[in-house]
């Protein structure tokens, strides 16, 4: 296995096909890793690094799935006495079904996320394990719309390509998944995931200045965007 290259084998996510129940149950078990392995915090860790001492803000997630992100953010931004307006951008009407019952508190909108109209200009744009499942010269391009549509800036939590995590999840999954998008899906995830050197190139290529790289347990990446010229 070539750990210095990523892979671009398809996702079954990403594959026609896939009934609600298989991708409810996919989001449902996504949500408890994100709590397990502490992806919602590296999320809630980004929205902190940009939002500052604001007291309302507004948070736009591409590729938001079930929504769990944005509960997350609003909710812990709820207690902090920050109010939060949310927008989820999902190309999966599926995925925004389950999202509108689960997070009510969001516009939601179905559709690539280049091609949908916003309500407004989010202060706050970010994802979290969405950009794995692009190309490299996709990813230039959805950098470039992030950086360009958000007021504050925009932050992407996503996977470090590594062997411990792609063995790691590998065996968790096989023994505790009931989804079988999970069992292939969650270490296919790994080796579609980057590296240091990725994301900096990534960067680069994007024409994306001023980037935080930061390494998060358990093997996250935190990148982090902030425009102080769009400070209050």
């Amino acid at each position: 296995m070539n750990w210095g290259l990523r892979s671009y084998e398809k996702e079954i996510l990403d594959q026609p096909g896939n009934s609600f129940v298989e991708i409810r149950q996919n989001l449902v078990e996504l949500n408890i890793i994100n709590q397990l392995l502490g992806g919602h915090a590296i999320t809630i860790k980004g929205f902190k690094e940009i939002a500052g001492n604001r007291k309302s803000v507004s948070i736009c997630e591409i590729g938001c799935g079930g929504g769990d992100n944005l509960a997350v953010v609003y909710r812990w931004a709820a207690k902090k006495g920050i109010t939060v307006n949310c927008i989820g951008v999902d190309i999966n009407e599926d995925c925004i079904s389950y999202a509108k019952v689960q997070f009510p508190h969001a516009i939601y909108l179905v559709g690539d996320y280049r091609e949908i109209i916003l309500p407004w200009k989010p202060d706050i744009i970010f994802s979290s394990l969405f950009c794995h499942h692009f190309r490299n010269e996709e990813l230039y391009e959805q950098l470039h719309w992030m950086n360009l549509n958000s007021g504050l800036g925009f932050f992407i939590n996503d996977l470090h390509r590594h062997p411990f995590a792609y063995y790691a999840i590998m065996n968790l999954t096989a023994v505790f998944s009931k989804s079988k998008l999970v069992k292939n899906d969650a270490p296919l995830s790994v080796l579609r995931g980057f590296s240091r050197e990725d994301w900096n190139v990534l960067l680069k290529e994007a024409g994306v200045p001023g980037a935080e790289i930061k390494w998060k347990w358990a093997f996250r990446w935190l990148i982090t965007v902030g425009k102080e010229l769009h400070a209050n």
